[in-house]
């Protein structure tokens, strides 16, 4: 009986300790401490969304709308849907008419317009050289 009695002591006494030295080295943080950490990672995660999100689409909104705005009459441009016309006229800030050939015109907002076809082209032509040299380099 007195065997029973001291290995359960000896067992008792060894979850005891081990359970105050593993409280000793995991002790959570404050709730202060904690709350501070989770505003700060949701600044850092809205500042970066603003980064690389938000600023760079506003960047092109900006851009494209200084390009509307100066569209004018003979200007070759390519609409949304990749026709390609020269505008006839001006018709009002916010519609032009396009001229697509062969007596083809259509009024359109000026927000439908993409760019100007030279811009569309000469990407193209710019990335097509590039691919070219890279397939004689190899």
């Amino acid at each position: 009986m007195n065997f029973i009695n001291e290995a359960y002591a000896e067992e008792t006494q060894a979850v005891t300790t081990t359970s105050t030295t593993a409280d000793a080295t995991t002790t959570p943080p404050a709730t202060g401490d904690a709350l501070m950490m989770n505003i700060g990672m949701v600044l850092v995660m809205g500042i970066m969304f603003y980064l690389l999100l938000i600023r760079p689409q506003q960047k092109r909104y900006k851009e494209h709308n200084a390009m509307i705005s100066k569209l004018d009459k003979g200007a070759k441009v390519v609409t949304q849907g990749g026709l390609v016309g020269t505008i006839e006229k001006v018709t009002s800030d916010h519609e032009v008419v396009v001229d697509f050939g062969n007596n083809v015109k259509m009024t359109m907002m000026r927000s439908y317009i993409l760019g100007l076809y030279t811009d569309a082209v000469s990407s193209k032509v710019a990335n097509d050289d590039s691919k070219k040299k890279d397939k004689s380099s190899k």
